[in-house]
């Protein structure tokens, strides 16, 4: 179960740097665009807010790397906390953006939060 875990929290890890690199670099380029359904007027007039949004999401992949590497009790509180905040993020992002956003952030966060906290018992 352990590996299990150490497995998801690096896969929603990895989702969020993906993320960053989607909203930083890649925002006004056709990926970019393709990803979040956007036209090239929009998109060059939210760049600087899709950054933002980015660099937030670059926390949050910064967090889980830290719960993975950091020793134990704080490894388990990271991962619990930063676990938590994208599965906020993601329920928030549902409601307000796209139900895509639920699958994409939430579910996985959830199954590692649920696999971290079992490999914990």
């Amino acid at each position: 179960m352990s590996l299990l875990a150490v497995l998801f929290v690096g896969l929603v890890a990895a989702i969020h740097v993906y993320i960053v690199v989607l909203e930083m670099f890649l925002w006004t380029k056709p990926r970019g665009m393709k990803v979040f359904r956007t036209e090239p007027a929009y998109a060059a007039q939210t760049a600087t807010l899709a950054a933002n949004q980015g660099l937030y999401n670059g926390f949050l992949a910064a967090g889980l790397v830290w719960g993975l590497v950091a020793a134990e009790p704080v490894a388990f509180q990271a991962k619990v906390f930063f676990l938590a905040c994208v599965m906020v993020a993601g329920l928030y992002g549902a409601a307000t953006v796209s139900r895509r956003i639920l699958f994409v952030q939430t579910v996985p966060a959830a199954i590692a939060l649920v696999l971290v906290v079992l490999a914990r018992a």
